[in-house]
C-alpha cells in the first residue's frame, strides 16, 4: 500500500522527450472510428460526421489532488482518466478520445511513468477511448497530470445543467459518501505509518470505501441505461464536489429551487459504519464529501415509471419554482436551507 523504496530505476534523463513519449504510448492503437490520426503527428485528426463534440479537461497536482504515499501510480493513472470521462458522461454524451500531459520532477524514474501509463491504458481500454496525444515535461516539484477528454452526441441527446424545471424529479446513481470515507481511512493509516513505519495496515474491512477513493468508476453504464429506457435527462451533472454543491449548480443554472429528502439519499452500509467509527454524520458526508463521480440528474415526472425500482437509481427529491428556495427535508420533516460545503481545491494545502 505504501511506497516501495527499493525498485530498479531508469533515469528519465537517459531519454529524450520524443523517445519517452514513444516508449510510453507504443501500445496505444486507435479503437474509435472517429480517430483518423492519433499519436505521431503535430496534431490528432478526428471526424465526428456532424455530431456535436464535447470536451473537458482536468489538472491534478501532487499534494493537492493526490498523495502518492497511499495512491499507487497505476491507480492514479486510472483515476485521472475516469474523472475526466465522468464529465463527458455528465453531458449524456459518449466519450471517444483523451489526451494525456504529465510533468514530473527528477525523483520519478521511467518505471514510475510506466506504472502511471499502465493505469491510463487500462482505463482507456475499459471505457473504449483512444489516447491521441499529449505532452511530457519536467517539473521542479512533484507530479502534475492533465487529461483532456473528448466525446460526441447528437444535439437532441445532450443534457446541460440548465434544463431542469419545477416538478422534475431529482435522481442520483449509485451511493454517496464512500470516496470521502475512504480518504479518511487512508489519511488515518498514513498518520499511523509515519509514526511506526513497521506497521502494515489491514484495510480489508474498508475495501469498498478505499476502492471508491483510489479507483472510482465513471458511470458510462448509466448513460447507456437511460438511452435504453428512453429517458432523456432534463439536466445533468457529475458529483465531484459533493451532492449539495452539485444540486445547487443545477438550481442556479436552471433558475429553480429544490427539495432534497434526507431519507432518500443512498448510503452503502460500509459508509454508515465508517461514519460511526469516525464520529461523522453520514448525511453531511454524503452532502459534502465529493469524489463519488456518480451522476445527478433530473427527469420529467412522466418518466418516473421507466426508472421506478431500478437498483442503479434513487429518486432523492424534486425541483421547485426558484422563489420557493432550495431545501433539505430532514428525517424529522424539518426544512434546512441547502448549502454547499464541499471540498475546495483552491483552499486545500
Amino acid at each position: 500500500m505504501f511506497e516501495d523504496k527499493n525498485q530498479a530505476k531508469t533515469d528519465l534523463g537517459e531519454m529524450g522527450e520524443f523517445q519517452l513519449i514513444n516508449h510510453l504510448t507504443k501500445n496505444f492503437a486507435p479503437q474509435q472510428p472517429t480517430t483518423l490520426k492519433g499519436i505521431g503527428d503535430d496534431a490528432a485528426v478526428l471526424d465526428f460526421k456532424g455530431k456535436k463534440t464535447v470536451l473537458s479537461t482536468d489538472l491534478l497536482i501532487e499534494g493537492v489532488h493526490f498523495d502518492l504515499s497511499y495512491m499507487p501510480l497505476k491507480h492514479l493513472g486510472y483515476k485521472a482518466v475516469v474523472v475526466n470521462l465522468s464529465d463527458i458522461f455528465a453531458m449524456n454524451a459518449l466519450a471517444t478520445q483523451i489526451t494525456v500531459s504529465v510533468a514530473v520532477s527528477n525523483r520519478f524514474p521511467l518505471e514510475a511513468l510506466e506504472e502511471l501509463y499502465e493505469g491510463i491504458a487500462l482505463a482507456a481500454k475499459l471505457y473504449n477511448v483512444d489516447v491521441i496525444g499529449g505532452d511530457t515535461t519536467s517539473s521542479n516539484k512533484g507530479m502534475l497530470l492533465s487529461i483532456t477528454a473528448i466525446g460526441i452526441a447528437e444535439e437532441e441527446e445532450l443534457s446541460y445543467r440548465s434544463g431542469a424545471k419545477p416538478n422534475d424529479l431529482l435522481v442520483v446513481s449509485g451511493d454517496l459518501g464512500a470516496a470521502y470515507m475512504g480518504l479518511q481511512v487512508l489519511e488515518r493509516e498514513k498518520a499511523v505509518f509515519e509514526v511506526n513505519p513497521e506497521n502494515q495496515p489491514d484495510l480489508s474491512e474498508y475495501s469498498y470505501i478505499v476502492e471508491r477513493q483510489l479507483k472510482p468508476e465513471a458511470r458510462k453504464d448509466i448513460v447507456e441505461l437511460l438511452k435504453k429506457l428512453e429517458v432523456r435527462p432534463t439536466s445533468m451533472i457529475d458529483i465531484s464536489d459533493g451532492l449539495s454543491s452539485e444540486i445547487l449548480h443545477l438550481c442556479k443554472e436552471s433558475k429553480a429551487g429544490c427539495k432534497l429528502f434526507e431519507d432518500k439519499i443512498p448510503l452503502d452500509p460500509s459508509v454508515i459504519r465508517s461514519c460511526e467509527e469516525f464520529q461523522l454524520d453520514s448525511t453531511l458526508v454524503a452532502l459534502n464529501g465529493g469524489e463519488d463521480y456518480e451522476l445527478l440528474f433530473t427527469v420529467d415526472q412522466a418518466d418516473f415509471s421507466k426508472i421506478k425500482g431500478n437498483p442503479n437509481l434513487s429518486v432523492i427529491g424534486h425541483m421547485t419554482p426558484e422563489e420557493e428556495g432550495r431545501y433539505l427535508i430532514t428525517r424529522g420533516n424539518t426544512q434546512i436551507e441547502l448549502q454547499a460545503q464541499g471540498w475546495n481545491a483552491l483552499k486545500s494545502s
